[in-house]
């Protein structure tokens, strides 16, 4: 065990392990993956995020059997630099970005990653979700500055495909604590209805019955229409939504919902959808929380490589994803979490407890100087 660093077994959370694996610097073993399966091993898109995990790091290894169902990584140092990287199209480029939004503040150079491959599918967080929401939350902590944005050049609908995006992030020297404990009221909803190779039209009738159940809520609403043509258009048809909603402290709530995708399962009316997107974020609301369910995990993260100084988020009910996450990162940095639950008020109930996550950062920079 100790010469393996970290023994894990199974394939879930297969990303969250190699991520806090890269930050800690701790080597981990993952064996038994999918040992039991027809078709047992890696995953092509799992094989793909190894490979750009090798892109961003320097000096890293990695070791995989002969069936691929046992995975030795030790890993090297966060270089960064300008990296080019075709992702898997089983996957959507949000399935590799979450992580790269994760590692990019603790290069030693500024990233500049392009990645091609699928932008939106119903699986992932699109590139849209994670611009209007994780950068957000990332700047709460001080990340960012000149060159911090994430750019869909082109848009690629599953399965096909064909979409790219460019994210830059300069260096973080220092990452400030945070005091995330008051939401405030939701202000605004704002949001981008997408449509390649189909009717523009799509996108219209989409935004229209979104407003029509938002509407009886707020005033404030602009949903933007994205209709791609030609080459920036991708391989495939399709379309979809995604709400944010802000609030008066500067949290952002979202929800997304694709089409289904060319030739897999029922096709969906583009009415259907933006009604059930609207839905979904009402949803979201009601779950409450400074940070979405979608980001809480990044905002764990960030809150545990922050300042040796006390940070406070609150969180709406936490998803499994991160609870696991907290797991692990109690192996990784040996850091936990004060937990402080907080009732909802009466006529709040269905949206279940409020978390108050209360962390003294372990400070990054203190990793570095360990492994050294």
């Amino acid at each position: 065990m100790a010469s393996q660093g970290l023994v894990y077994d199974g394939c879930n959370f297969f990303r969250q392990r190699l991520v806090l694996s890269t930050l800690s610097g701790k080597r981990v073993k993952i064996k038994n993956i999918r040992s039991k399966d027809d078709d047992p091993g890696l995953r092509d898109f799992e094989a793909s995020f190894i490979r750009l995990l090798d892109k961003v790091t320097n000096g890293s290894r990695i070791e995989i059997n002969q069936t691929g169902t046992v995975l030795f990584y030790q890993p090297g140092l966060l270089y960064g630099g300008s990296v080019e990287h075709d992702c898997n199209q089983q996957r959507s480029i949000g399935y590799y970005l979450e992580a790269l939004l994760m590692l990019a503040p603790f290069m030693k150079t500024s990233l500049k990653a392009t990645l091609r491959g699928v932008t939106n599918d119903p699986v992932d967080p699109t590139v849209d979700l994670l611009k209007s929401t994780a950068l957000p939350v990332m700047k709460k902590f001080g990340i960012g500055g000149d060159g911090f944005e994430l750019k869909v050049v082109k848009r690629g609908m599953a399965p096909g495909g064909g979409g790219e995006v460019v994210f830059t992030c300069p260096v973080c020297r220092t990452m400030r604590p945070v005091q995330l404990t008051d939401p405030g009221k939701i202000k605004r909803i704002r949001g981008v209805a997408y449509s390649v190779r189909v009717s523009p039209q799509m996108a219209n009738r989409i935004v229209e019955s979104a407003r029509g159940v938002l509407n009886q809520f707020l005033p404030d609403i602009y949903i933007h229409t994205d209709h791609m043509k030609g080459a920036n258009s991708g391989k495939s048809p399709g379309f979809g939504l995604t709400l944010v909603a802000e609030t008066l402290n500067g949290s952002f709530l979202s929800a997304e919902m694709s089409s289904t995708p060319q030739g897999q399962g029922d096709p969906v009316l583009p009415e259907d959808l933006g009604r059930n997107c609207a839905k979904l974020l009402l949803e979201e609301i009601h779950r409450g929380g400074c940070v979405d369910s979608s980001n809480q995990s990044l905002a764990l993260l960030l809150m545990t490589l922050g300042q040796q100084d006390v940070s406070k988020v609150l969180l709406g009910p936490l998803s499994p994803y991160t609870i696991e996450f907290l797991r692990h990162i109690r192996d990784f940095f040996q850091i936990m979490f004060k937990i402080e639950v907080q009732k909802p008020f009466e006529d709040e109930r269905k949206g279940g407890d409020k978390v108050l996550m209360t962390c003294v950062g372990v400070g990054y920079s203190n990793i570095n100087k360990t492994l050294k």
